[in-house]
């Protein structure tokens, strides 16, 4: 079945001038860029917890083919090296298949997998195959190459800066999750023509994410309610529960919006959302404090502690 996989693997994915030896060898020769910091990153996903291939109560998502399973687990990846503002060089993609069904649904993985990769310019360079009686389990990694100006790292904010983010936020349950746009280029446009201190990218929860970048930079966040660009995803999915919890609580800790929230100078701020350089909207959220922690207002109202809620692996 892996020699299958690999011959089927060896006429879909094309050369690419970055891979010396690729496919086929105990490992992948690549040119590394020789100047700039590389970025690297890895993911692993699996089935009945990132994903859901067969329809199942105990899974927070509808049923998925193999195909939006293996374009996430690699959007995934590029959106974490958007977070550093990275360009994406190269991948390896280690898959542990259920033996059922696995070959098919191995291909139907880079099936999704590869228009992402061409799109981007990134370069699949092998991985690794095993098998067993259980669920999917899909983990990428990803190389990337930093701007002239370095990465963007989430420990660089300051009190002050502005919280700025891209795109809208909610309700991804409903689908963006397995459809969503990494946001390489903004990234890497934004980071070369403005002055950003920091940044992440929000796969876990808006607020949730918010209170990790505060607290790898040392300072607090206050974030304005009544700012939050809410997406229409975010109200729907509100409409159809039944828990009572509204577009805003979706908004702020449903998760896999893979949007940005960067920290950027006031000054600098200002310049970048009267310019609206981008195709996505970008807004003012917040600020940055001194205080540390995690802080909600509306519009010009009190400030009050807001408590960073979000998707959290459990483990013990």
């Amino acid at each position: 079945m892996e020699s299958q996989l690999i011959a089927w693997l060896r006429e879909r994915i094309p050369p690419h001038p970055r891979l010396r030896l690729g496919l086929g060898d105990d490992a992948a020769v690549f040119q590394l860029a020789r100047e700039e910091d590389c970025v690297v990153t890895v993911d692993a996903l699996m089935d009945g917890v990132d994903f859901n291939l067969v329809e199942a109560a105990s899974c927070r998502f509808p049923a998925a083919s193999p195909q939006h399973a293996g374009r996430k687990a690699l959007a995934v990846n590029l959106s974490d090296l958007a977070a550093m503002a990275a360009r994406p060089l190269l991948g390896v993609v280690a898959l542990v298949l259920p033996k059922q069904g696995g070959l098919e649904i191995a291909r139907g993985l880079y099936e999704g997998m590869l228009p992402l990769a061409e799109q981007y310019d990134l370069a699949i360079a092998g991985g690794d195959t095993n098998s067993w009686d259980h669920p999917l389990v899909v983990s990428v990694t990803l190389i990337g190459r930093a701007t002239g100006r370095g990465p963007l790292r989430r420990s660089g904010a300051q009190p002050g800066d502005r919280i700025v983010a891209t795109g809208r936020f909610g309700g991804s349950l409903l689908g963006k999750h397995f459809h969503f746009e990494p946001r390489i280029q903004e990234a890497i446009y934004l980071h070369e023509h403005f002055r950003l201190h920091a940044g992440i990218d929000v796969s876990d929860g808006l607020a949730l994410d918010l209170s990790r970048l505060a607290e790898e930079s040392g300072c607090g966040a206050v974030l304005d309610l009544s700012a939050v660009p809410i997406a229409e995803d975010a109200k729907r999915l509100a409409e159809q529960s039944a828990d009572g919890r509204t577009p805003l609580d979706h908004a702020l800790s449903d998760g896999e919006d893979f949007e940005l929230l960067l920290a950027v100078p006031p000054e600098e701020a200002e310049k970048l959302l009267a310019e609206q350089p981008l195709e996505i909207p970008l807004a003012a959220v917040g600020e940055f404090i001194a205080e540390p922690g995690l802080w909600r207002r509306e519009g010009k109202g009190p400030r009050r502690p807001l408590t960073p809620g979000g998707w959290l692996h459990d483990f013990s």
